[in-house]
């Protein structure tokens, strides 16, 4: 895969269960954590599967009558890519942009403030 593309909803559900559990990975365990939750049938996570092939997110063996998977883009990958986009799109790549709109939306707490500012002390040392 060249490029990475933004996932829609679905598609990366599919992917934090992946992503969440030990390679390889089946699609009943996908309908147990995701599917059932979701009101999904096998056929339609069975699709949803396939367009992960599809685009490079995953790989799949066939073991049986059984199909394997194994993810082939790290979810740490995938989240910085998505946050850039975030990032550039809504906020014009501006940390403190992104920070006013949480605090302006009393989304951040005083320990998140506390947690930001031993962060960023800690990357200046």
């Amino acid at each position: 895969m060249d490029q990475l593309k933004k996932l829609p909803d679905a598609e990366f559900e599919i992917m934090k269960v992946v992503w969440a559990n030990k390679p390889p990975i089946m699609t009943v365990t996908v309908m147990e954590e995701l599917g059932n939750r979701r009101k999904w049938k096998a056929p339609t996570v069975i699709s949803l599967m396939s367009r992960l092939v599809a685009k490079g997110f995953l790989r799949t063996e066939k073991n049986g009558k059984e199909r394997t998977y194994f993810p082939l883009i790290a979810k740490e990958k995938y989240l910085e890519f998505e946050t850039g986009n975030f990032m550039k799109q809504y906020h014009g790549n501006s940390f403190l942009s992104f920070v006013n709109t949480l605090y302006d939306g009393k989304q951040l707490s005083d320990g998140d403030i506390d947690q930001l500012m031993k962060w960023v002390k800690e990357r200046r040392t």
